[in-house]
């Protein structure tokens, strides 16, 4: 890969009022630029405290952090500047850090930088941007735990079975006389047990993909079937209008929620019937389809009091090509207390059933229990996985075959290649770049 190493620098925190900004140089110049703008001489590994000066002229009291390469988070020289948290000062002195030679730094270019210089994995790398941007716990657990290297040593795991016996064919190939050929029993069962392995991390990608993108949720139902009361009390706040008159709620409103772990975004439709009263209501109808065809799962709304009716079958056929959930809402005035099975009743005035139906949609959506996996997976992940699982199912059907080993090696090499991109072993420059770009300017 081409790519200079010149020093670059840029703010670490948002850029708002605040308590503190932080400003981040890194390159080989990083300390002595930060030099020539604070008024004490630098120490690497300790705190530094003063000023950072211009013309004679004080701009901040601020502390200097150094860190000599290679240990840094770059590995390269890194100095941090703490300043107080005004945007006006931290512009004045990035501006006085770019004219004594620095570049402002690209997107994700810290981290970059990172994992060029063998600091973090790809992997590892791919898990500060999912660590900033979890909306969850656990999310934010599995992320960390990318971070920590629990994904790169699975898969470093499976390369090395895999190269093992892929070494000991190449020897035998290479030294005929020397080696002996291994056994086709051996390299079945050796490639059974990774297929096993990479099937089993492929079958948690699912719950993987939701955790990290998170799930919509559209409630559905008749006007007046308590859609905007569910709404609220899933949120547990008065988030919806809520009134005895039909069409009260004529446009789709969406809010944030965690549910088992889970981000979802809930959404409230306006109720749905054959006539709507006006025009505005009409459009608020043709929303609450579109709503329910983009969403994940639909929570099929019907009144408890009146029952199920004609109209009510109707609206449930919207949401019968996508998962959802029959939720019978005001359970507590009902007259027939016992929900039928398949459904959940609710009360949104009392509460009753509403922590029943959160687990009922974790259940529904996931179908899997992620507190057992020890990662996350994203889709580049699961596209080099399946790419290394299809070489291995074509070396197994070779080795079951009894083809020429060589010509399983192949296939084993391919593997191989495959599950090194997960780490950024082997990689190109696109997929890189693509990769980083989604980061922020200061990581």
């Amino acid at each position: 890969m081409n790519y200079s190493f010149d020093t670059i620098c840029a703010t670490a925190t948002p850029l708002s009022t605040g308590g503190i900004g932080v400003i981040r140089v890194s390159g080989e110049d990083a300390i002595e630029i930060v030099q020539k703008i604070f008024n004490k001489k630098i120490t690497p590994g300790v705190i530094n405290h003063g000023w950072i000066v211009k013309d004679g002229g004080k701009i901040d009291e601020v502390i200097v952090l150094p860190f000599a390469a290679p240990k840094s988070y770059t590995g390269e020289n890194v100095a941090e500047i703490q300043t107080h948290g005004s945007p006006v000062v931290i512009n004045r002195i990035l501006n006085m850090i770019l004219e004594n030679g620095a570049r402002l730094a690209q997107r994700g270019e810290f981290t970059k930088r990172a994992f060029l210089n063998r600091k973090i994995d790809l992997s590892q790398a791919e898990a500060v941007l999912d660590l900033i941007n979890a909306k969850t716990s656990k999310s934010a657990q599995g992320a960390a735990n990318n971070l920590s290297g629990a994904l790169g040593q699975k898969i470093n795991k499976i390369k090395n079975e895999i190269s093992d016996i892929l070494g000991r064919i190449i020897a035998s190939l290479d030294f005929p006389e020397d080696v002996a050929e291994v056994e086709y029993d051996e390299i079945i069962e050796k490639i059974n047990l990774v297929i096993n392995e990479i099937e089993n991390i492929l079958k948690n990608a699912k719950i993987h993909n939701i955790l990290r993108q998170g799930i919509k949720i559209a409630i559905a139902g008749r006007p007046n079937a308590g859609k905007s009361s569910l709404f609220n009390a899933l949120l547990n706040i008065n988030r919806a209008i809520v009134t005895e008159i039909a069409g009260t709620t004529r446009d789709t409103i969406t809010e944030n929620i965690e549910i088992e772990g889970i981000c979802a975004t809930l959404i409230d439709t306006a109720g749905i019937r054959e006539q709507g009263s006006d025009k505005v209501e009409k459009i608020g109808i043709e929303q609450s389809k579109s709503a329910i065809d983009d969403a994940d799962i639909v929570l099929c709304l019907y009144d408890g009091e009146r029952g199920i009716r004609e109209e009510d079958r109707e609206i449930f056929n919207l949401a019968s090509e996508k998962k959802h959930i029959l939720v019978r809402t005001k359970c507590d005035i009902a007259a027939q207390k016992e929900h039928k099975e398949g459904e959940i009743s609710v009360s949104s005035k009392t509460g009753e059933g509403i922590d029943e139906l959160k687990k009922a949609i974790y259940k529904e959506i996931t179908g899997l229990n992620p507190a057992g996996s020890e990662f996350l997976t994203n889709q580049r992940h699961q596209q080099c996985l399946k790419f290394a699982l299809e070489a291995l199912n074509n070396a197994l059907i070779g080795a079951k075959a009894g083809e020429l080993q060589d010509l399983i090696s192949i296939d084993l090499k391919a593997a191989v290649t495959n599950l090194s991109e997960i780490s950024g072993e082997v990689i190109t420059d696109n997929i890189l770049n693509n990769i980083f770009e989604n980061f922020c300017i200061g990581k």
